[in-house]
């Protein structure tokens, strides 16, 4: 059997109508032709072989024929055309348009029902629809196609998290070691490298406010959900937010001028270090013992 160059070299179908409409073609005679021996045969699915018989049938390789059989099932009869007529191209299958096709159609249903008779009043219905390319390609200026692939759905922004007023790099680095250690805890909450950095200031805030570290972890851990965390980042940095504690009470300065300090001595008694102004040489303990002697 031939194939011809008008269908291997088609412009307008897609790469797996083509090998189908070849595949089609080099069938015997009353083979199985649809969509469940189709889907049986090839690895791919019944959607993706539904769409490349409707382009076959659009552009006129493909008929399918609807008989009454004599118990009177309706069965369906698909016909492979090797060389379709310009004019039955994007024709429905019901209306012929293939003027060269095999003499024997190809159907999975058997081949002993007679003829149809045609009706003079039936009218040709719409067209099928164009099916949209499953595989779109793109082609490079150096003529090679490479296949394009969707755009992937954008993540999903974090909550904001409370902002220290300090931003010391020990100070982040403890609150990032804090985030690590939550996994310890509950290993739902393993977090990714830029989510640990979303939420590292918003930790830094709450132990800016002198909250330690065993009451952070256990605020962000206490209470989860029993249901599966599908985006635990979202979680901590909502209590973050909503369970972050006030800042400490204010501490006053003491008012008047500081204490003086004075320098360390040696004390002529005892020979021990002490703080004295200069007139005092011996320390207290040394002072006290003269007194009372």
């Amino acid at each position: 059997m031939v194939i011809g160059n008008h269908l291997v070299q088609h412009k307008e179908l897609s790469l797996l109508a083509i090998g189908l409409g070849c595949h089609l073609q080099s069938l015997p005679t009353g083979a199985g032709a649809d969509i469940k021996t189709l889907t049986a045969r090839f690895p791919e699915g019944s959607t993706r072989i539904a769409a490349a018989l409707r382009e076959l049938e659009a552009h006129g390789y493909l008929r399918r024929e609807r008989h009454r059989t004599t118990t009177g099932r309706i069965v369906s009869r698909t016909v492979s055309c090797n060389q379709p007529h310009p004019a039955a191209r994007r024709e429905p299958a019901n209306t012929g348009g293939c003027p060269d096709r095999r003499p024997t159609p190809r159907s999975s249903t058997a081949s002993t029902a007679p003829p149809r008779r045609p009706r003079p009043a039936e009218q040709p219905s719409a067209p099928p629809e164009q099916a949209p390319p499953l595989h779109p390609y793109r082609i490079t200026p150096d003529g090679v196609g490479t296949r394009t692939r969707p755009a992937p759905h954008p993540r999903k922004a974090l909550p904001s998290v409370p902002q220290p007023s300090c931003t010391a790099p020990a100070l982040l680095q403890q609150a990032t070691d804090l985030l690590i250690t939550l996994r310890r805890r509950d290993p739902r909450l393993l977090l990714s490298s830029p989510d640990t950095a979303h939420l590292a200031p918003g930790v830094a805030a709450w132990l800016e406010r002198d909250v330690a570290p065993s009451a952070v972890r256990h605020a962000l851990t206490t209470d989860l959900p029993d249901d599966p965390l599908r985006r635990p980042a979202a979680l901590l940095a909502h209590r973050l937010t909503a369970q972050l504690p006030p800042p400490p009470p204010f501490k006053a300065a003491p008012a008047g001028p500081p204490p003086p300090r004075y320098d360390v001595r040696n004390c002529d008694g005892c020979d021990r270090g002490f703080r004295a102004p200069k007139t005092e040489d011996r320390c207290r303990d040394c002072r006290a013992a003269a007194a009372a002697a």
